[in-house]
């Protein structure tokens, strides 16, 4: 069978076994890449073997923007302990990828990886690292975004990395305004800006369930919809950015917040990155 690039990299990063033992692995377990790990595990494979199975949820997530802050970036770079993501030279790892990314204005994960780092690729020099360390280590998850102001956050130790994008050019107003919204949303964790970006299905889960409770409760037939149509209408206001209330002010909406620090001010977009997050 033919053994594609991304097989290969997937038991690269599994084993840290060479492109040609993972390749030839490959083409003897028929692409089944368990096969393949015990195939060089066989073979005399050490790295195989310690790697296999283990999971990589540590890390560290650096969120950054562009000199005119109108671009943004969130990178995930996981490994498997929390003394390696302290390492020193594991957070400017991390760091270096999410300028690299910013600069090259990569928008997916597989970009990022392509972009050269020194003398070699992001996804090279990664590899390296899992052969020093001895540890699965990839990014994992990657986010990019634009704006007229892109505001950038991170949160617990770069256990979270949020970005904002605003409708409106960075002033003092707009930068501090952005910073509260940024950790509203690493503490949050809204589903969208608002209703409209809610995908259709969760809300008819949502419609269904409250349908549900409320018939199992007695409630009359007639009223049965209402009933699901307030839940619906709670749910997106619990779960959508704009109208959740402010968690330095519950008695304004975070849109209310954006209003009253610039007329007109409002979201447009937003990504929030986690460490463990795939």
């Amino acid at each position: 069978m033919t053994v594609t690039a991304a097989q290969v990299n997937e038991l690269r990063n599994l084993t840290g076994a060479g492109i040609m033992d993972c390749k030839k692995a490959l083409t003897e377990a028929n692409g089944d890449v368990q096969a393949a790990i015990d195939f060089l595990r066989k073979k005399g494979a050490k790295v195989a073997e310690l790697r296999a199975g283990r999971a990589a949820a540590e890390g560290v997530v650096v969120a950054k923007t562009s000199a005119d802050n109108k671009k943004g970036v969130a990178v995930y770079l996981s490994c498997e302990t929390d003394f390696v993501a302290k390492n020193e030279d594991f957070v400017k790892l991390a760091v270096s990828i999410a300028d690299a990314a910013l600069a090259a204005g990569s928008k997916t994960a597989d970009e990022v990886l392509a972009l050269s780092l020194g003398n070699a690729t992001v996804k090279d020099v990664v590899q390296e690292k899992v052969s020093a360390i001895g540890e699965l280590i990839n990014v994992s998850a990657y986010a990019s975004i634009e704006g007229e102001s892109v505001i950038a956050y991170n949160h617990m130790g770069n256990k979270i990395g949020v970005l904002v994008a605003l409708n409106k050019g960075l002033n003092d107003a707009v930068a501090t305004v952005g910073k509260d919204v940024a950790m509203q949303i690493a503490a949050m964790n809204p589903l969208a800006v608002d209703a409209s970006g809610v995908a259709p299905e969760i809300l008819e889960r949502e419609k269904t369930i409250a349908l549900e409770k409320a018939a199992a409760s007695g409630k009359p037939a007639n009223i049965l919809e209402k009933i699901a149509e307030s839940a619906v209408n709670s749910y997106i206001k619990e779960n959508t950015l704009l109208t959740q209330p402010f968690v330095k002010d519950g008695s304004k909406t975070v849109a209310q917040v954006l209003g009253g620090a610039e007329s007109g001010l409002t979201v447009i977009a937003f990504s929030r990155v986690e460490r463990g997050a795939k």
